[in-house]
């Protein structure tokens, strides 16, 4: 199934004529975002348009769609099969993934227990369909730098959001897991809390995260970190997002128990980087120890968001030394 198909699936049948043209550039497709009332907004390689009620799009609103309560209702029942109890937990977190690794995000009345945690959502009013795009090769011109003989370095990706870290991560997994020039392929243990690294839909990986890959889908990552240590006796852990002080504590059991790590940070310089590790852990005789970057990670892959798309600023090393300064052909994603 291609992916203009697997994102008009998403739609009741009486809605999709008026997204086929549209969805002709799927490829290039970022966002589709709803909301009771609002016009419905497509996001095209980081541009907004607006969709028409007759199926066209353009940059002024004046003739957009605009969702109602009932279209939002049945967009929903069909994306969860008619079954909102069977998927009440996806919409506890606030997202639903489908089929080709999409993402619907979801937002509306939060139902809350007594103790204050999320039992449900009721009454979602708006959706941010958030399409998925593997981009195969996106890492290749980083694998050589990641690796200090024939072991994988402990690699941290940094940039702000929408930079381009999870495609990034994606391929690295991809190609550790399976192989690569600069190195034999390795088990990977992926902890997918957000569904946006594997992409799975009923626990089944919707991207290639390669060959010898385990993936906790949905799970925090802390608790994931150490369950994948216990059960799975991965080479390497890859994680989205990381940063405070629980994070960083169950990063460093992880060394501690021999594997190696890969993770992603929000940030754009090495200071960011320092202020989100350099938090209090418990050491072994009590009291707090402070950690730094290196105490950490050998490698650090910089990346930004320009006109062509996300691309590699810099690459460096244990102690900020530069590796490689970002080039126009080291571009990661579009």
């Amino acid at each position: 199934m291609g992916k203009q198909e697997e994102i008009l699936k998403i739609f009741p049948g009486y809605m999709r004529e008026r997204l086929e043209k549209p969805l002709e550039r799927a490829d290039k497709l970022e966002e589709i975002r709803l909301g009771i009332g609002r016009p419905v907004r497509f996001l095209i390689a980081g541009e907004e348009f607006f969709l028409s009620g007759r199926g066209g799009i353009s940059r002024g609103f004046q003739d957009a769609w605009h969702v109602t309560e009932r279209e939002m209702e049945e967009i929903i029942k069909n994306v969860c099969l008619y079954s909102m109890y069977a998927f009440e937990n996806e919409i506890r977190q606030g997202f639903l993934t489908i089929p080709g690794g999409h993402r619907i995000g979801l937002a509306g009345q939060v139902v809350l227990n007594e103790n204050g945690s999320i039992r449900n959502m009721a009454h979602i009013r708006f959706l941010n369909i958030r399409i998925s795009h593997q981009i195969i090769g996106a890492a290749d011109q980083v694998m050589k730098f990641l690796y200090a003989g024939k072991r994988f370095c402990n690699t941290l990706l940094i940039s702000p959001p929408g930079g381009g870290k999870t495609t990034l991560l994606r391929d690295i997994v991809r190609q550790v897991s399976t192989g690569n020039p600069a190195g034999k392929g390795r088990q990977v243990g992926v902890v997918d809390e957000r569904s946006e690294i594997a992409g799975s839909f009923m626990g089944i990986p919707q991207n290639d995260v390669g060959m010898r890959t385990d993936v906790l889908d949905g799970c925090p990552k802390i608790q994931g970190m150490m369950l994948l240590m216990r059960s799975m006796s991965p080479e390497v852990v890859a994680v989205d997002e990381i940063g405070g002080y629980e994070d960083m504590k169950a990063v460093y059991q992880v060394l501690q128990c021999g594997s190696s790590v890969l993770a992603t940070m929000h940030g754009a310089s090495m200071e960011d980087i320092r202020k989100q590790i350099n938090t209090g852990i418990p050491g072994q005789k009590g009291g707090q120890v402070f950690y730094k970057p290196e105490d950490f990670f050998e490698r650090y892959i910089f990346l930004e968001r320009g006109q062509e798309g996300c691309r590699i600023r810099e690459i460096l090393g244990r102690d900020g030394n530069l590796l490689e300064a970002g080039r126009k052909e080291l571009l990661c994603c579009s």
